[in-house]
């Protein structure tokens, strides 16, 4: 299987290819006016001063924490971190801004051209928008899966790293630096976005009264600057990020799930895959003249479902033929349907073509502080689905590919729901860029005064743009938290492996906490509310005494009081929890014959646990805001007694060792 990882190599060649292609398709319309490319020409010099300004600043912080990595390693013998770490970090950082850097000068030039096109038709400013946003989102793909691919051979074919895991344990580290640089990119840039936004609208419309983008406003340029540096740079940085680590994640946890080669190869085939269907995908955008915003919404959408589709068909064959595991397959599908689940609801929640935001227009006809507070109720109302959604992938994605038998197995579909949501890339990257260059495009228009015809079809873009930005907004967030989760455990398994420390890491504290999640989402939505007066099922005086003697019980309290009393005869270990509840665990009675592990999670909740007779005990916790109290050092002075080893997790919440 090691030997067809040159397929990274052509699904990078493609996507810049692709890329290319777009950009000189772009470049070939005319800027119109003059004054027209004026306006343009300043948009571009503003941007380049940006970030000309924000990379001379990042990289000294790059250059000291390159230097820090580079000492830690060396001084260390590759022992603590590996010796390619370092560079690995500082080439995911040049790669993720180069990506970001195209982007934005892509779009900078296109915003003039779109302005130009729409004075022709709608069909031909949504294209020319459109290829713009094609040309960073392939661009973003094409570096990410060339920068994996290059790595792979660097550490197998020059250095010779035969073994997987090790393998997966050195790539995974590349992921920093494109992290490290999305941090700077996304937060820095969104932050000057939004204020040269609002200082663009106080000083306009609020303080002189002018329309927006009028060329009499002197902070028009500033709010058509941070459209770039913020949704189109900063964004392209985001997402790389989530798509290079979401690979990498794969990699390690593909290794560590007893998948060899196979596991590593996979989430290559399928990023070059989802390559090629965007690139067919992209081809079915288009509308016509005179097109509503649904209709437009449709186009868009016609073009990220039909490459989410090719997608899921042609990963049945990939993944069969790589790995023979039809349960991967179908975490693949919980990712890419999550992805487009996502962007639905999302576009659901933010297009004036659907209900919510027809009824939060009406909002402001008494006045700023009923839209505001209506925004930020519809705001918080949104992310409910696509919290559900993410849950439900992780939960299917884990048990579906073997979590129940292996938790090696499980992890790993969660990492491949993260690269087949991520797989796509392409063409939702350039829905979500396409925004920025179609909002510049409506303000050329009304600084170069064109014909209102003109303005009317970029105002019209302009909205696509607006609901396509916070759609790749939602996306970029739900394939972030599974790829967080990937990284997560990566991380704890690097860990496991280049110490002598057993971190114990298991998915109950997650499931609890997205479980609780989902369950306050679901009381908020419905409004279900219990009756003042009426008994609850959680009350304290819901107790529960029974005799259980399995050998690995488990016991829990979920928004309830429970006694529970084992008279086991070999306890073998187990586990108790208690989730904004109380569980007490009578075990004195058991036997114990060997040393155990009992795991006590109290989770916004009390565990007490009355322990053996005539055993030692151990007690490793984990506090986060709570406390765990062991009442008795040890309950036996026989050195040769058993060892129960209790390790506690507590989460605002209490565990006793009676």
């Amino acid at each position: 299987m090691e030997n067809l990882f040159w397929i990274g190599f052509a699904g990078a060649l493609v996507a810049g290819l692709f890329a290319v292609l777009q950009a000189k398709k772009v470049l070939s319309y005319s800027e119109g006016n003059e004054k027209m490319r004026k306006i343009a020409g300043s948009i571009r010099a503003g941007a380049n001063a940006y970030l000309k300004q924000q990379y001379t600043t990042v990289s000294k912080v790059f250059a000291v924490v390159f230097i820090i990595l580079v000492v830690i390693a060396f001084a260390g013998d590759g022992k603590i971190l590996s010796k390619f770490t370092p560079f690995a970090f500082l080439t995911g950082g040049i790669w993720s801004m180069l990506a970001g850097y195209i982007g934005m000068k892509i779009a900078t030039n296109s915003n003039a051209r779109t302005a130009h096109a729409a004075s022709e038709s709608l069909d031909h400013g949504l294209r020319v928008a459109f290829s713009s946003g094609s040309v960073m989102g392939f661009t973003v793909v094409g570096l990410g899966i060339l920068d994996i691919t290059l790595w792979f051979y660097i550490l197998h074919g020059i250095f010779g790293i035969d073994d997987p895991i090790q393998l997966g344990n050195i790539m995974v580290m590349n992921g920093m630096g494109a992290s490290f640089m999305a941090l700077f990119a996304r937060v820095g840039g969104g932050i000057y976005t939004k204020a040269a936004d609002v200082g663009a609208d106080l000083v306009g419309k609020v303080e002189a009264g002018i329309p927006e983008d009028d060329p009499r406003n002197p902070a028009t340029i500033a709010d058509n600057v941070g459209d770039n540096v913020g949704d189109v740079a900063g964004m392209g940085a985001d997402l790389y990020e989530s798509y290079v680590g979401s690979i990498l994640a794969t990699f390690a946890l593909g290794a560590v799930g007893g998948y060899g080669w196979g596991g590593l190869l996979l989430p290559v085939a399928l990023a070059v895959c989802g390559i090629l269907c965007s690139i067919i995908g992209s081809f079915l955008v288009k509308t016509k003249e005179h097109a509503s915003q649904k209709a437009l919404l449709r186009s868009l959408r016609t073009g990220t479902y039909s490459a989410a589709i090719l997608s899921a068909i042609f990963a049945a064959p990939l993944t069969y033929f790589i790995l023979g595991n039809w349960g991967v397959y179908i975490a693949i599908l919980c990712g890419l349907a999550g992805g487009c689940a996502i962007g639905y609801f999302t576009e659901y929640y933010t297009s004036d073509t659907y209900k919510p935001t027809q009824e939060l227009s009406g909002k402001s006809q008494t006045g700023a502080a009923t839209i505001i507070i209506g925004g930020l109720g519809l705001g918080m109302l949104s992310t409910a689905v696509p919290i559900i959604i993410v849950a439900v992938c992780i939960l299917l994605a884990f048990f579906l590919s073997g979590g129940a038998a292996s938790a090696g197995m499980g992890l790993y579909g969660i990492a491949l729901a993260a690269v087949g949501m991520l797989s796509t890339l392409g063409i939702t990257l350039a829905t979500d860029a396409y925004g920025p260059v179609a909002d510049n495009a409506g303000g050329i228009a009304e600084m170069a005064g064109l014909e209102p015809e003109v303005r009317k079809r970029t105002d019209a873009l302009d909205s696509l743009g607006n609901t396509t930005a916070a759609t790749g907004k939602g996306f970029a967030i739900g394939s972030a938290s599974l790829t967080a989760l990937a990284l997560l455990v990566s991380y704890v398994n690097i860990v496991q492996d280049r110490t002598v420390e057993n971190l114990n890491f298991t998915l109950i504290l997650a499931i609890v906490l997205v479980m609780l999640g989902v369950y306050f989402i679901v009381r908020a939505i419905t409004g279900s509310r219990k009756k003042a007066g009426a008994s609850a099922s959680w009350k304290a005086g819901n107790i529960q005494w029974r005799s259980d003697g399995g050998d690995l019980p488990t016991y829990s309290a979920f928004f309830t009081g429970t006694n529970v009393k084992s008279e086991s005869r070999n306890l073998m270990g187990g586990t108790c929890s208690a989730t904004f509840g109380r569980l007490r665990v009578d075990l004195s009675e058991v036997s114990v014959n060997h040393d155990i592990t009992l795991f006590c999670n109290a989770i916004f909740g009390q565990v007490t646990v009355s322990a053996p007779k005539g055993v030692r005990i151990v007690c490793k916790n984990v506090p986060i805001l709570g406390g765990v109290q062991l009442l008795a050092d040890s309950l036996s002075s026989d050195a040769n007694a058993p060892t129960v080893t209790f390790d506690c997790t507590s989460v605002l919440g209490g565990v006793t060792i009676l």
